[in-house]
């Protein structure tokens, strides 16, 4: 028997290179810890230049505003080695975060993602 016959292929997204970090993690909600692990996000406050996030998994970590900063670059180059089992990321979440692309001179420059 064929099992998933009723799902479609995840399309492709395109996002602009550039992008604020806080932007790009409020539309993908996820983190690229220093290990390499990838965490789902359940909070961010911002603080000005700084933002808290919090994962599903209980973890809290302090970021700075930045465009070439190594979770920028990670988030950009999907650079991780596992997803976070406590956080439980599906499986739906990762195919999509492998779909997308970023481009230097195409893709959204995600203006319109919500501000808190």
């Amino acid at each position: 028997m064929v099992e998933n016959a009723n799902l479609k292929p995840v399309a492709t997204r395109y996002y602009r290179k550039k992008v604020d970090l806080f932007t790009l993690l409020e539309k993908m909600k996820l983190w690229p810890s220093r290990t390499g692990t990838l965490h789902g996000l359940k909070s961010i406050v911002r603080h000005g230049e700084m933002a808290t996030l919090t994962t599903h998994c209980g973890r809290s970590f302090k970021v700075r505003n930045s465009r070439n900063s190594r979770a920028a670059r990670w988030l950009r180059g999907k650079l991780y080695q596992e997803a976070c089992r406590d956080c439980a990321v599906p499986d739906w979440k990762l195919a999509k975060y492998g779909a997308t692309f970023f481009s230097r001179r195409q893709g959204s420059l995600l203006k319109g993602a919500p501000v808190p």
